[in-house]
């Protein structure tokens, strides 16, 4: 059955959205918050900046009018990166219906509020009843270019009410992109959230030909840091180990495609944190989420040593082989 959906950003996952819902025969229309970006999309009918090489299909609808964004949808997939989310979405707050349905792929924590993507949609857009609207949250190992090209991919989908995951899961199924059902919301969001910062320390050992089992170590101790954080906040253990959790973790922390990991590693080949930033159009979620984590676990009693690393890294000018040789000589103790 073909939905009418609106897709809300321009980046690589926006497009990538567009193009598999387009591929299933779904009415779908992008917003872009630029219109230069909007007329050069819809001209060039490929996105040159974030997804080149990837035609977006003639059916696939690019607006930046603010007005006709949701107009008429179905459902909204919310693709915009984490620090704006609240900034484009306060935009389109006078035209979004009281009960249009939305499925963040954000991956990440808000600056300052500490909310996950989903939950500065709703606050922005004044659910304050957790089971008023239906949210989802699609997460899991899809680095957008290797989608694109039609690799093999499987991923998550959590939600707040009961059948929504399952539209989720119905609207993006295609042969090459397989969609699992969830119900662990705050699990999915937190996980793909969190493992942006492990990318980093991974591209920081990376850049620092620190080898094999280092990459492992971090892994598996970053994953450790990631399941105590979401314990915390109510979720359960088992998402970890899930798709949404091990299985992003490793795929960010291996790809060279992988936007965290290869900042990080230029940090670790010796650029500054300013320079690896200005040397990308992404957005690279895993900084501003870092700052947020460490805010977080702080707030929450959680220890978290990995995070605690980058962020020196990052925020307070430490020199990565200092970071390291300090998570090296910390207190021996037991692994469980």
């Amino acid at each position: 059955m073909s939905e009418r959906v609106a897709v809300i950003g321009d980046g690589a996952m926006a497009t990538l959205c567009a193009i598999m819902l387009a591929e299933n025969g779904h009415a779908v229309r992008l917003w872009s918050a630029f219109p230069d970006s909007a007329a050069e999309l819809a001209r060039t009918r490929q996105n040159r900046r974030f997804l080149p090489g990837h035609q977006l299909p003639q059916s696939v609808e690019v607006t930046a009018d603010d007005a006709a964004a949701l107009g008429g949808a179905d459902v909204a997939i919310q693709a915009v990166p984490t620090q704006f989310v609240r900034t484009w979405w306060s935009r389109l707050v006078p035209y979004c219906p009281g009960d249009l349905p939305i499925c963040s792929t954000a991956k990440g924590i808000e600056n300052r509020t500490l909310l996950r993507p989903s939950q500065v949609v709703l606050e922005v857009l004044g659910d304050t009843d957790p089971t008023g609207r239906a949210v989802a949250v699609l997460s899991g190992p899809s680095i957008a270019p290797q989608v694109a090209r039609h690799l093999p991919a499987t991923v998550t989908v959590a939600a707040n009410r009961p059948g929504f995951a399952e539209q989720i899961q119905t609207l993006f199924h295609r042969p090459y992109f397989r969609v699992y059902t969830n119900e662990d919301l705050i699990g999915v969001e937190i996980a793909g959230a969190i493992k942006n910062v492990v990318a980093i320390a991974a591209g920081i050992l990376d850049g620092l030909g620190a080898g094999d089992n280092a990459k492992a170590a971090l892994v598996t101790r970053g994953l450790a840091e990631i399941t105590r954080l979401g314990l915390a906040l109510g979720a359960r253990r088992e998402t970890f180990a899930g798709l949404a959790g091990v299985g992003d973790l490793i795929t960010t922390c291996i790809s060279p495609e992988g936007r965290n990991r290869s900042f990080g590693e230029a940090i670790g080949r010796g650029k500054t944190v300013e320079g690896a930033l200005a040397a990308t159009e992404s957005v690279i979620e895993g900084v501003a989420t870092t700052a947020s984590v460490v805010e977080l676990a702080a707030k929450l009693g959680v220890a978290m040593p990995i995070t605690q690393a980058v962020h020196s890294v990052l925020f307070a000018g430490r020199a990565p082989r200092d970071a390291i040789a300090e998570l090296m000589s910390r207190p021996l103790k037991a692994e469980v």
